[in-house]
């Protein structure tokens, strides 16, 4: 018979029996944890996983109906509705057989035990345990995959000699294992440039996973990277697998990572080295095989030289450093990706728009997109929602002026202050509107309040 090398707990009040099956379970590889006392079965779900559980029916209180047993089965499917769970008794019965499955049993097996028939059984379980979690995982990583395909502009558009620099970049180190920081400026197509390592890759076939550094508060970096098992924390109604096992055997994208404070830095360095996670709750660490790509739009070499940003964290994470240019400096993509966004959105608002005039095209190419990529495509999202006419004219447009040719010319190309006038420019557009500011700069809401408390905005 083939070993299953899994998992076993098993809780049973009678030592010599406890004995008896840990030797024989280890014949098969099997690495089993035994427990005569019950009320720890709490302790021992939440430090840890199984394959299978093998639980006692009658304990002290009650030597013959079983009643222990059937509260405790309750409580572990409580805290795990997948586990698997083998009952196990020497006052069996029919009856008593049939309610534990409808209970959530997965099998029943008397006392004393036939030693192959356990082995069997257990070897049936632990298959069963194992096609559970992988329903699980695919559940996952299909919700995540159908989050990330509804997201539009997937592709990278441009012809220009800086990003035919960019894709002859990512060709090269698409096929290697080679962690990526990608440097670039918001709105620039950070993440489009991630997607297409990850697409050209030897990991294509698995999971990206892409994950928001600037959004994710400091209480919950653990929870969101490496999981949680339920009931470590008040929120926390389920078990809940982190990004990096979401990813596993795939690529990990962790975008604004120069938002990270120094105390994430280390918590993420040492998840890095080890390649290994444990569950926010858990004391049991789990391998992850990961292609880690990185993004800022942070100065993170000045960052490192001021104490900001760890050294060792960069070493980890740029064997290869990707620049995507600002828009301003692709001026000849202009017009490629201004079409691009006026088809999606011409098809998406249900409107017969087909050209950008060369008036309008021209004003598009005059200004100096501090927004970038993203926001050109908000930029031709509004007109195209504004367009009374077959084509785009200049009026469907509207620019603040000091990033426009037609206006004075900026006093300054410090980006502290660029920004600062783009996001003071947001708020005002939408009177206040924290959510529709963000939603035009292309950024997440908190984000846009990092930002605006950077500033004192």
């Amino acid at each position: 018979m083939a070993n299953d090398g899994g998992k076993i707990l098993m809780i049973d009040d009678d030592e010599d029996v406890l004995l008896a099956a840990k030797m024989l379970l280890k014949k098969y590889d099997h690495h089993v944890i035994i427990e005569k006392n019950p009320n720890k079965i709490p302790f021992l779900l939440n430090n840890d996983t199984y394959d299978v559980i093998l639980l006692d029916m009658n304990f002290s209180k009650d030597t013959t109906s079983g009643k222990e047993g059937f509260q405790w089965l309750a409580q572990i499917k409580e805290k795990d509705p997948s586990a698997v769970v083998i009952m196990i008794t020497a006052f069996g019965d029919v009856e008593m057989a049939v309610r534990a499955l409808k209970d959530g049993a997965t099998d029943f097996i008397l006392k004393p035990w036939q030693n192959e028939k356990l082995i069997a059984t257990i070897s049936t379980a632990i298959k069963l345990k194992k096609s559970y979690n992988e329903v699980d995982k695919l559940k996952k990583a299909k919700a995540l995959l159908e989050e990330q395909i509804s997201q539009p502009f997937r592709d990278i558009i441009g012809k220009s000699k800086v990003m035919e620099e960019v894709f002859q970049l990512i060709d090269k180190v698409a096929k290697t294992d080679a962690n990526i920081i990608i440097l670039g400026e918001n709105g620039t197509g950070k993440e489009l440039v991630a997607r297409a390592v990850h697409q050209r890759s030897l990991r294509h076939e698995n999971s990206f996973v892409s994950v928001d550094m600037g959004a994710i508060t400091e209480t919950l970096f653990e929870s969101e990277l490496f999981g949680h098992k339920k009931g470590s924390f008040t929120d926390a109604h389920e078990d809940r697998p982190g990004r990096f096992e979401l990813a596993h055997n795939g690529t990990l994208f962790l975008d604004e990572i120069g938002n990270l404070s120094l105390g994430l830095q280390s918590k993420l360095l040492s998840a890095l080295q080890s390649r290994k996670v444990a569950r926010v709750g858990s004391n049991q660490a789990k391998e992850v095989d990961i292609r880690l790509i990185c993004a800022t739009n942070m100065p993170i070499t000045q960052m490192v030289a001021e104490g900001k940003f760890r050294q060792d964290l960069l070493y980890r994470v740029n064997t290869v450093e990707i620049h995507i240019p600002p828009l301003c400096e692709r001026v000849e993509d202009i017009p490629l990706l201004a079409t691009h966004f006026l088809n999606y959105y011409s098809r998406k608002y249900h409107k017969q728009i087909e050209t950008i005039s060369d008036a309008a095209m021209m004003k598009l190419k005059k200004y100096a997109w501090p927004g970038n990529v993203r926001e050109l495509q908000h930029a031709i999202e509004r007109a195209v929602i504004m367009a009374d006419s077959l084509s785009l004219q200049e009026s469907d447009f509207l620019f603040n002026r000091r990033h426009s040719d037609e206006g004075p010319v900026s006093d300054t190309l410090k980006l502290d202050e660029v920004e600062k006038a783009a996001v003071v420019k947001a708020i005002q557009l939408h009177s206040g509107n924290i959510s529709k500011a963000a939603q035009e700069l292309g950024l997440t809401r908190a984000s846009l309040y990092r930002r605006m408390e950077k500033y004192g905005i």
